[in-house]
């Protein structure tokens, strides 16, 4: 009987610490998940002001070469970003499909005018931006008419900057939350092992010697959650790679590696320092506290 209690105890010693383990990788993944919202919050903005658009409505007969040079010289401005030429058949197609019914079929003739569909890049997206484009757009020669959506641009631009704050406070609510998951799963660990603690104190040991294995033991524990989770966040992001085109691809290394990065740095700061903050208070319990 007394040979199998060191094994059991090793066993329960062995257990609490891959319990840690397991708890601090996944909220070093939610931490990662945190850290990958708030570096491509200015991309996702980016990514939905310049839905944004005008349609240019183009004068009828319009040959070839004439819409191909106006195509030309918007791709080459700064701030065009894309161009998509609709011939008055497609839109016939489009608006037909849309409709369910051949309207040209009913009135005899297309009504419809070729047009350009024209993409801006998220810095010409503001209002003040839109208007002069407007108004340098119907300056070329091709064009009659120029449309773009002022009530929904006035809507995305400021429900952009709102969303933006709110994504900030719910993260820094969020961080707060998950260090005190990390700090919790820390603080049951070594008040598991407080009575070896104590015990280490009662033979003389040193403050400074008896952190330093919990110290070498935390920061195992944060490198090798901080592992694991890079490992499933990383995974993640491959399997769901066309799930998540918007928000990061795979030429966007420099996102990766950031993410990485932190996720490593907050299992190793949050394990240490939640390993001394526990340290500190339980060698400071007399021996009659150490049973509350």
């Amino acid at each position: 009987m007394k040979k199998q209690r060191p094994g059991k105890l090793k066993k329960r010693f062995m257990n609490s610490w891959m319990t840690s383990l397991v708890s601090i990788t996944l909220v070093l993944v939610l931490m990662g998940l945190l850290s990958l919202i708030l570096l491509n919050t200015r991309k996702l903005s980016e990514y939905v002001r310049e839905q944004i658009g005008f349609t240019l409505v183009l004068k009828d007969n319009l040959k070839e070469t004439e819409i191909l040079r106006l195509q030309k010289t918007l791709n080459a401005s700064e701030y065009v970003k894309s161009t998509r030429f609709i011939s008055k058949e497609d839109a016939a197609k489009e608006l037909t499909d849309q409709l369910g019914e051949d309207f040209s079929g009913f009135l005899g003739y297309n009504p419809l005018f070729a047009s350009l569909d024209v993409k801006l890049y998220a810095l010409y997206t503001q209002n003040d931006s839109l208007i002069m484009l407007e108004q340098k757009f119907l300056e070329y020669q091709q064009v009659t008419e120029v449309y773009y959506q002022k009530n929904l641009v006035s809507l995305i631009n400021d429900n952009v900057q709102k969303i933006s704050l709110i994504i900030l406070i719910v993260s820094g609510l969020l961080t707060f939350i998950f260090f005190g998951l990390i700090n919790n799963t820390i603080r049951l660990l070594i008040y598991s092992q407080r009575f070896i603690i104590h015990t280490m104190q009662m033979v003389g040991a040193s403050r400074n010697y008896i952190r330093k294995p919990f110290l070498k033991r935390s920061i195992i524990l944060g490198a090798a959650g901080a592992l694991l989770a890079n490992i499933i966040l990383l995974a993640a992001a491959y399997t769901y790679k066309k799930e998540l085109y918007g928000l990061i691809s795979e030429s966007d290394i420099q996102v990766v590696l950031y993410v990485v990065a932190i996720v490593f740095a907050l299992g190793f700061v949050i394990s240490l320092l939640s390993t001394w903050l526990a340290l500190n208070k339980f060698l400071r319990l007399k021996f009659d506290e150490l049973f509350y």
